[in-house]
């Protein structure tokens, strides 16, 4: 019995190769290519939710004077501004870009569920990562928004998605801070949302597939990074280098990725865009002539969208979107 063991183990053994995240094995195992490994390539596949009944529990007799806002400190959510939106034109933009998505040719899905205070759902680039093969799950600093992670593990596994890695013990992490530079290196930006165990648990499975993590920090008690750049085209970033550090921008050129930078006739929230593929950006209203004018020499098609109801509960056009599948652009 023994022998007889031992020559099917040997003929029927074990064998690493091809990698998870190779064609083959993902076409075999996991029915399609999953994952990222850019921010510029065509999307394919992306994940948002439409903001639901948990908005209502935003209450204008609920006004925290010290932050200018409206919140409540026993239930833990607080909104970002002290206007509120009319709610039926908040989803209208929001459903105006899922549109504008699937023009694109965008498959677009959603969460599954949401928490029933889940006002930041609506953003759901923060509780997932796409990268080569399949998806992490981050850990979301705030307690306004502590559970999401859960939602969104549901809504992967039933995608078929594999979660290569869900974030835990204290690690801090939200998907917003992290940026596909080309597809061997990604930068992760520490804030008052992300700590280094949160790089640390991201940078094992990235190294483990060959890509490089970059890690800057945030400046004062700004957030996240796609507030401060974001991948356009292939080796070309939008930026606002007053969030940036020096060091980082050098590093950029170094990469070999131009910048263009915005300047003080921007809206700001520009910068918080989407390339839906390589050149081809979806951004909200608020661009100036002359950074349009950029734009245009470099050949980037820009398709500008009313956003500005999203953007008063913090979030912008790429907080709303979390590509989970992209083309290579190598």
């Amino acid at each position: 019995m023994t022998s007889i063991y031992n020559r099917t183990i040997k003929m029927f053994g074990s064998n690493p190769e091809p990698g998870f995240e190779s064609p083959e094995q993902q076409a075999a195992v996991w029915g399609r290519q999953w994952g990222c490994d850019n921010d510029v390539g065509q999307i394919r596949l992306c994940l948002m939710h439409r903001p639901g009944e948990e908005m209502n529990i935003v209450d204008p007799a609920m006004r925290i004077d010290e932050i200018g806002s409206y919140g409540d400190r026993e239930q833990g959510w607080y909104f970002q501004s002290d206007v509120i939106p009319d709610w039926d034109e908040f989803r209208d933009q929001h459903d105006q870009l899922v549109q504008l998505l699937r023009r694109e040719g965008v498959e677009v899905v959603f969460l599954d569920s949401v928490e029933a205070d889940g006002i930041k759902s609506v953003y759901t680039r923060d509780s997932a990562i796409a990268i080569k093969g399949g998806a992490l799950v981050t850990r979301l600093a705030r307690s306004i928004r502590r559970g999401e992670e859960a939602h969104v593990s549901k809504t992967l596994a039933n995608l078929g998605m594999p979660i290569l890695r869900t974030l835990h013990a204290t690690a801090l992490m939200e998907g917003g801070s992290f940026a596909w530079l080309n597809s061997r290196n990604a930068v992760i930006a520490r804030s008052i949302c992300v700590n280094d165990e949160g790089c640390d648990q991201i940078e094992q499975v990235l190294n483990a597939q060959g890509v490089e993590l970059l890690r800057i920090d945030m400046t004062g008690y700004d957030i996240h990074i796609d507030g401060a750049l974001t991948m356009i085209d292939v080796n070309l970033a939008i930026v606002d280098p007053d969030l940036l550090p020096y060091s980082f921008l050098r590093k950029l050129g170094e990469l070999g990725i131009d910048t263009v930078e915005i300047d003080e006739r921007d809206d700001p929230w520009i910068v918080n865009c989407l390339a839906v593929a390589p050149g081809r950006v979806i951004m909200p209203r608020g661009m100036s002539s002359a950074t349009e004018a950029r734009l245009q020499r470099l050949n980037v098609e820009v398709i500008e969208l009313d956003y500005d109801k999203l953007q008063l509960n913090g979030g912008g056009i790429h907080c709303s979107t979390c590509p989970l599948i992209r083309d290579s652009v190598d």
